[in-house]
């Protein structure tokens, strides 16, 4: 940080050459200076390099207050509280003014009566720009007190002044804000008549407060966040206010898998204990699908949207499901398994809105139906499509063998159960009976490494229980059992079907 300039008078400020500029003149140049410099102006914001982040500094050059539109989740409030590193590191401000004035333009009665009562010994601060950020989350409860002031009657009856004098006011936040950096969180549940307050102060400068108006040019950049007009029945942005922002600048969802683990790995906070967990690349890439899945999926709302913190929170339990059956199993080291995403659930259940189809469904079914989905779509991009074969068989009838080893071992009766706390040792034991396994994976992933063989092959039984090759059937939240299909279904009594959940048929 660099240190807090040496002048605590408006002569030495006036000595030192320093000129006043508005504080979006401020921004502007420096990121002007950023962009000549090569630097990245919102350094960690992955995956709008190339549509919000150009938008949005063409929306700084230009001067204008911004709204940043889009789902929950798409990192509207981060990309606000970046632009705080736009602003000068120190800039000077009356001593003991309310609202950071000027020293060479104060607005406000108290720092205009100071300086022209103490003239070039009028005493100046220095305001850092951490201190120059101001947020408010818009709720249906916040005033128009809240966010522009209100009148002080105390403060009116000891100073013996009328209500309409500026002195007897006490400002709100955005007064407060005045040089500053402001926010305003979900702008749409702000009642419609405390948006119609912002009107003047974006436009004219003006501040109403209880009908006394006050001529106060406050200088401060807007960035508000909002969701689409349509995505619940709150409120929206009235149409006014709508004209008088202006930039608006749609962010989005990540356009790939890849951005979206980039942005999982930089945002899940993992405790120092779990780095030594390996997390295969196979079980980042199906925590990302699974949200990928529910962005498209009949049973999520769309316009509520899928937000980025579920992947986050979703990897964060994967590892904590892993690090907890080292725990038991006094392993020192191990790896993410797929039955670990049976620990994601509860990062999936909290984080969708379901549409009525869902609701029918219940929230856990359609968490697991997400999880199978993903599991199949991962797989169907790895190994070949089991209903390709079945309608040409008689051209590529050889790929019908290679799953053929591991359907016929099921044939036979044989019943694989892998229980989900079990140690590495005997998970692989396990894996290791099934004939044809060791091959398929050698077959088409040809780089796994020999860590990652008995991943690979679990994901294989999951992946061909995803396309009704094999069952599998979860039993007390405790273990998968892999069964013949056909074996399976033949032999489900009523009283078994109470007691398994059967999963992916």
């Amino acid at each position: 940080m660099m240190n807090k300039p040496a002048i605590y008078t408006l002569g030495q400020l006036k000595a030192s050459g320093y000129q006043s500029r508005s504080v979006k003149e401020e921004i502007r140049q420096n990121l002007i200076d950023k962009l000549q410099s090569k630097t990245p102006a919102f350094p960690g914001i992955l995956g709008y390099e190339n549509t919000v982040i150009p938008e949005l500094e063409t929306a700084v050059l230009s001067r204008h207050n911004i709204l940043l539109l889009g789902l929950r989740g798409q990192a509207k409030t981060r990309i606000a509280r970046q632009m705080l590193s736009l602003l000068d590191e120190w800039i000077p401000v009356v001593s003991g003014s309310e609202i950071n004035d000027d020293p060479l333009q104060p607005i406000s009665r108290y720092a205009r009566e100071l300086v022209a009562e103490k003239g070039d010994e009028t005493p100046v601060d220095w305001l850092h720009r951490n201190e120059r950020y101001s947020e408010k989350l818009a709720t249906p409860d916040v005033s128009v007190a809240d966010l522009i002031g209100d009148i002080d009657p105390i403060k009116a009856a000891n100073l013996k002044l009328h209500f309409g004098d500026e002195r007897v006011m006490h400002y709100g936040i955005i007064p407060r804000s005045h040089r500053g950096l402001f926010v305003i969180n979900e702008l749409p549940d702000l009642q419609a008549r405390i948006q119609v307050a912002l009107f003047n102060i974006l436009q004219e400068g003006d501040v109403q407060i209880r009908g006394f108006k006050l001529r106060m040019p406050l200088d401060i950049m807007f960035v508000f966040t909002a969701n689409p007009e349509d995505y619940t029945n709150r409120g929206s942005i009235v149409t006014p206010l709508k004209d008088r922002i202006e930039s608006q600048i749609m962010t989005h969802y990540p356009a790939s898998v890849e951005i979206s683990e980039r942005i999982t790995a930089q945002e899940a906070h993992l405790h120092p204990d779990q780095q030594g967990i390996i997390v295969p690349r196979l079980c980042s890439r199906l925590v990302e699908q699974v949200a990928m899945e529910a962005r498209h999926s009949e049973f999520v709302d769309q316009k509520s949207g899928v937000s980025a913190r579920l992947t986050i929170s979703a990897y964060e339990n994967m590892v904590s499901y892993a690090e907890r059956r080292s725990i038991i199993n006094g392993d020192a080291n191990t790896q993410v398994r797929i039955a670990d995403l049976n620990g994601v659930v509860a990062a999936i259940t909290g984080k969708i809105e379901l549409v009525y189809e869902g609701e029918q469904e219940g929230a856990l079914p359609v968490a697991q139906k997400l999880i199978s989905q993903a599991i199949k779509t991962v797989f169907l991009e790895t190994f070949p499509d089991p209903d390709d074969f079945k309608r040409k068989r008689k051209d590529i009838e050889g790929l019908l063998n290679v799953y053929q080893p591991v359907i016929d071992w099921f044939s036979k009766g044989n019943v694989l159960e892998l229980l989900w706390d079990s140690n590495d040792r005997n998970y692989t034991q396990a894996l290791g009976k099934v004939d044809g396994l060791v091959d398929l994976v050698r077959t088409y992933v040809p780089d796994a490494e020999v860590a990652e063989m008995s991943i690979w092959m679990e994901f294989v039984l999951h992946g061909m229980s995803a396309c009704s090759l094999i069952s599998k059937q979860s039993f007390g939240g405790a273990n998968d059992r892999f069964a013949d299909i056909l074996g399976s279904m033949l032999n489900m009594d009523m009283g078994s079907f109470e007691d398994w959940e059967e999963e992916d048929m």
